[in-house]
């Protein structure tokens, strides 16, 4: 769909007259005007009435434009306040892979091993960047999250799935990469919903990963990239392990 600089004082959408426009034309759009006006999260788009206006689209031809970028984190609407830029998260990547990993088990524990392998790729990949980039006070706040892996194992504190998926995120803020950083977390977040109903992961784990994440954290206290890459396939083997186990119990 061609932009144009409309009534709105930015770049819009141009408007159709000759025919209404498909759902599809409505959606690349709105998406289009974000994209020329280089908004940003949090940002506010047109109104409904002015969207309608510069897409020549029905009421609702928009509303329903508006429901799936909603779906897919592109937009997000906030009631008595008008339609924003979502967060652009990978919500809609964590949903769809979950549900095709509780949907068909067989098929998705080949998709959970390669969820593991693409974390696994991501942390030792950018070893030497990560050991580099941690400050000492991240580093603290890693040990403190084993910290609390250890305390949930002994049935006291927070969640042990808490603090694994705190310890991961934290290891890989240092190095500036928002993608990977959220394709990590996507996958992490997938992998922590199927896994229990793959019988993939059990208590009976929990002292073996808690040793894995210390040697990970005594790594990058001293500052060791072969030892930290090390460690970490230490870490993730067993868990493509438990997850071939798993599918061999089926």
């Amino acid at each position: 769909m061609a932009v144009g600089q409309g009534a709105l004082g930015r770049t819009t959408p141009e408007p159709k007259s000759a025919r209404q426009p498909l759902r599809q034309e409505v959606v690349d759009g709105i998406k289009a005007y974000i994209l020329h006006n280089r908004l940003r999260p949090g940002d506010p788009l047109p109104t409904e009435p002015e969207l309608c206006e510069a897409l020549g689209a029905s009421r609702s031809s928009v509303r329903e434009a508006i429901r799936i970028l909603t779906a897919l984190d592109i937009v997000e609407v906030r009631h008595g306040r008008g339609t924003y830029v979502g967060r652009l998260s990978l919500s809609a990547l964590v949903e769809s892979l979950t549900f095709r990993g509780l949907l068909s088990p067989d098929d998705d524990f080949r998709v959970m091993y390669d969820l593991v392998e693409a974390r696994e790729l991501f942390e030792r990949g950018m070893a030497e960047r990560i050991v580099a980039s941690l400050g000492e006070e991240q580093i603290a706040s890693l040990a403190g999250h084993v910290d609390d892996m250890r305390r949930a194992g002994a049935g006291e504190g927070r969640g042990f799935v808490e603090a694994d998926r705190a310890f991961h995120t934290l290891l890989l803020a240092p190095i500036g990469n928002d993608l990977i950083g959220q394709l990590s977390t996507a996958f992490w977040d997938v992998y922590v919903i199927v896994a229990p109903h793959l019988d993939v992961f059990t208590h009976e784990h929990e002292a073996a990963t808690i040793a894995n994440h210390q040697r990970i954290v005594d790594a990058v206290k001293g500052r060791d990239p072969v030892e930290f890459a090390a460690a970490l396939a230490e870490h993730y083997a067993p868990v493509r392990q438990r997850i071939a186990e798993a599918r061999a119990r089926r």
